[in-house]
Parts: structure tokens; C-alpha cells; sequence
């Protein structure tokens, strides 16, 4: 009996079943919490667009102006016409495409000695570069203001485009995702007499693709959502400035209409927003791979 005993094989605790339920549920009760706190300003924002005006609604009788009694596209089309947003919004495609076009290639250029190349001091200037993340940008505003003025680009969409296109964030977030590209390849390229620019045009960069969107994606949100610097520096020259910045002309001392600034708001958002929506796995595939 006592062999039977202590051959009888011992027990294996097993997890209680309810355990894994109970842990997706309770998780997924967070992050709705997280999405309503997340949605719920652009939702009521849109509600407010598309009420009437003309119905009496009043935007503060919570819940009732989420649910708009009369909708209409009407406060968008009066707003786009009464204060002429159709320039403002090409001002802002033209700073927005300018200011992507030279961050991808400012930081492509940059990055690739910093994680390729052997020199002194590589180290110390990456270092540099990243401290420059903990600054606020504001640090740099009256430097930034006094050389655009001597260089006679105030009030000008170069001088909003120039001082930003050589970000720390870009310069190390290629830098990490060149880190990744085997060395082996840059040797066989080196072998058969091909020049770096060579390297970096027809390797690095189709490999780093991914990258490359998503530091666009990210840029392209920033550049677009800007506010002071562009108002600084086109403060001049107001039919220059981008929508950002118009749609304050929105509320005024003596304008103030609560369902045109809700519509204007909606038209300066969403453009980025079905962007950042359409191309968003290839946003968080670069950030994946400079987190790597």
C-alpha cells in the first residue's frame, strides 16, 4: 500500500479557468475608459458642428447637445467662406509638405555617420543631440527670431520651415532603425565600389521604410497642429499664416459663435487625422523598431 502510495504520481495545480476572463474583461473595461476620455472632445466638438443654429440649441445642455435635434452642414460651408480658410489650408499643406520633406532628409543624412561611421567624438555629438530632447522648444524662439531677421525670412513659409526640419527626435529615431541594418551589406555594397550617398540612397534608406513613415506621420501631426512658432514668425504677414493659426480669428471680441469655431476646429483636425488613421501600422512599425 505504502508502494503504491509514493508511486502514485503527485498533482499538478492547475490555473482556475475564470482567471483568463476575468483578465481580458477587466481589461478591456479599462481601455474602453481610456477611449471615451480619449474621444469624447472630438465627438462633442463634431455634435456641435453639425447643430443647427438656427433651432435654438444651446452646446451646454449636456447631454442633449451630443444628440443634435436638426443637423446641417451649414456652420462648415459659413465658415469656410466667411473667413476664407481655403488659403489658410493650402498655407498649411505647404508648410506641413515643406517641413516633412526636409525632416526626413535632414535626419536621414545626419543619422547615417552617427550609427554607421567611426569618428571622435561620435559619441559625445549623439549625446548632444538627445539632450536637446529635454529643452523646450520655447528655449530657442528669440535665437531663432533674430536670424530669420537678419536673414530677411520672417514672414516668409521658408522661415516657419527651416529652424524645425533638424529635430533630435528624427536624427535618433533613424539613427536606430540604420543600427539595424546588417553591416554586411554595407561591405558587400563597399566591395563592388559603391559611394555612402550610394549606400544610403539604395539600402539604408528602402530598408528603413517603415522608419521614414512614421517619423513623417509624426512631423507631419506636429507641423500641422503648430501654433506659436508659425504665429511668431508670420505674425507679419497674416494671409501667409496656417489654418492653426486662422482658426483663432474664429473667436474674436466681437465674433463669437460657438457652432462656427466647433466646425472650424473639425475642418483643421481632420485632414491629419485620416492620415495618421490611414497609415498608422506603418507608424508604430518604425516606432517598434526604434524602441529595438
Amino acid at each position: 500500500m505504502s508502494a503504491r502510495t509514493a508511486a502514485a504520481p503527485a498533482r499538478v495545480a492547475r490555473p482556475v479557468s475564470w482567471r483568463r476572463p476575468v483578465n481580458t474583461a477587466l481589461r478591456y473595461a479599462l481601455l474602453g475608459v481610456i477611449l471615451i476620455f480619449a474621444v469624447f472632445p472630438f465627438v462633442w466638438t463634431l455634435a456641435i458642428a453639425l447643430t443647427d443654429k438656427t433651432a435654438g440649441s444651446s452646446i451646454y445642455a449636456f447631454p442633449q447637445s451630443l444628440l443634435p435635434s436638426r443637423v446641417t452642414l451649414h456652420n462648415f460651408v459659413d465658415v469656410y467662406r466667411t473667413f476664407s480658410l481655403g488659403k489658410y489650408l493650402w498655407n498649411s499643406v505647404v508648410i506641413t509638405g515643406l517641413t516633412v520633406l526636409g525632416t526626413l532628409l535632414v535626419s536621414a543624412l545626419a543619422a547615417y555617420p552617427l550609427a554607421r561611421f567611426r569618428f571622435p567624438g561620435r559619441g559625445v555629438i549623439f549625446g548632444l543631440i538627445v539632450l536637446t530632447l529635454v529643452l523646450p522648444g520655447e528655449t530657442t524662439f528669440i535665437v531663432n527670431t533674430l536670424t530669420l531677421k537678419n536673414l530677411g525670412l520672417l514672414g516668409t513659409h521658408a522661415g516657419v520651415v527651416l529652424p524645425t526640419i533638424a529635430g533630435a527626435f528624427g536624427i535618433f529615431l533613424m539613427r536606430q532603425a540604420f543600427l539595424a541594418i546588417p553591416a554586411a551589406l554595407l561591405e558587400a555594397a563597399r566591395l563592388d565600389g559603391a559611394s555612402e550617398l550610394t549606400i544610403l540612397r539604395r539600402i539604408m534608406l528602402p530598408l528603413t521604410r517603415p522608419s521614414l513613415a512614421a517619423l513623417g506621420i509624426f512631423t507631419t501631426v506636429t507641423t500641422w497642429n503648430a501654433y506659436f512658432w508659425p504665429m511668431l514668425v508670420l505674425s507679419g504677414a497674416p494671409d501667409r499664416a496656417p489654418l492653426a493659426v486662422a482658426v483663432l480669428k474664429l473667436k474674436g471680441q466681437f465674433n463669437y459663435d460657438p457652432f462656427n469655431i466647433a466646425a472650424g476646429s473639425i475642418i483643421m483636425m481632420l485632414p491629419v487625422l485620416l492620415v495618421f488613421l490611414a497609415a498608422q501600422r506603418l507608424f508604430l512599425r518604425g516606432m517598434e523598431g526604434a524602441v529595438k
